[in-house]
């Protein structure tokens, strides 16, 4: 019995489906959840390839939040095994206001509110530890936070 053109098809399909699945197109998104918003934030730069690049065209998100607003960021896999950490700028993202180590291996960090940095405007960055194939270049993801007064 031969098989129809359709269950051929249906059948490369399924195998088609499965390829690739453990390989992100792009540079992988971290998400940030304040409340009901939960936004998909994708990087300003990222080794890629081992080549560094930057995403010129990116806008980093700017979420209103609430004062005493939990905030969660949450990062893929890869970036959990490399390690990460969060910086905390100002409204500018020119200077630094501190920063914020995450436990190695975790995925997600949760020990920050909308009240716990003092500008009502400020952004948060998720920054992947160096040393990747890019060396001293690594992933950073920075979202904009307005908090109500």
């Amino acid at each position: 019995m031969r098989p129809t053109a359709t269950a051929t098809a249906a059948a490369l399909l399924v195998l088609l489906t499965g390829c690739g699945e453990d390989e992100p197109e792009g540079p992988p998104s971290v998400q940030v959840t304040v409340g009901p918003q939960d936004v998909s934030v994708q990087p300003v730069q990222y080794c890629e390839d081992g080549e560094g690049q930057r995403y010129t065209s990116v806008q980093p998100p700017i979420i209103e939040v609430s004062a005493d607003a939990p905030i969660s960021l949450s990062v893929p896999d890869a970036v959990a095994e490399r390690g990460w950490s969060v910086q905390v700028f100002d409204d500018q993202l020119e200077e630094q206001l501190g920063e914020v180590e995450v436990e190695a291996g975790s995925t997600t960090f949760d020990d920050i509110t909308s009240s716990d940095v003092v500008p009502a405007a400020f952004y948060l960055v998720v920054v992947e530890d160096k040393g990747t194939d890019c060396g001293e270049f690594s992933g950073a993801w920075p979202i904009g936070f307005i908090r109500a007064e």
